[in-house]
């Protein structure tokens, strides 16, 4: 009998991310691993689609802005003169760390340069957007106590890859 995507679960998957319009937006090829069921970072819609799929099933779902990436917030959208922005950020791309009055963090991004203003966005890149994974499980196993409690795999993301069957590395 094989083993399925359940709770308190080790699922260990790869993923092509689409736009609405099917074009490839993202491709992770390094297998990342997540607890199954316990509030992982995984998006919960994607969770749910994988939830009682079994190893080297292809999972495919469409996932709304409100259940994937959110929507687009344009009160997390900044623009100031380029002088006033220090120069190791002034190319698009670039990425800056801020933290305000009660010690939260929140990563933006340069979206846009123009005209002597420099456009940071602390969205998301696919927020306002519908996408669709698909998703190959490569491998299922019992969580550990530990990795329940913690909601995250022992080893890092692609260490955990193992033929069940044979003990070695996939």
């Amino acid at each position: 009998m094989s083993i399925s995507v359940s709770q308190n679960k080790l699922v260990t998957i790869t993923y092509i991310i689409k736009d609405d319009a099917g074009d490839k937006i993202e491709q992770n090829d390094v297998p990342v691993s997540y607890v199954h069921g316990v509030g992982s970072e995984l998006l919960p819609a994607l969770e749910k689609a994988l939830d009682g799929h079994e190893v080297d099933d292809v999972v495919s779902v469409t996932i709304s802005p409100e259940d994937g990436f959110g929507t687009h917030d344009p009160e997390l959208m900044f623009s100031d003169k380029i002088d006033n922005v220090p120069e190791e950020f002034r190319y698009v791309g670039a990425q800056a760390e801020f933290q305000n009055e009660n010690g939260e963090t929140k990563l933006f991004i340069v979206s846009k340069i123009e005209d002597n203003m420099l456009t940071l966005d602390g969205n998301h890149p696919f927020a306002g957007k519908t996408v669709s994974f698909d998703a190959t499980i490569h491998n299922i196993r019992d969580a550990t106590e530990e990795e329940i409690a913690n909601k995250t795999p022992a080893q890092p993301y692609g260490v955990d890859v193992m033929d069940t069957a044979t003990g070695a590395p996939h």
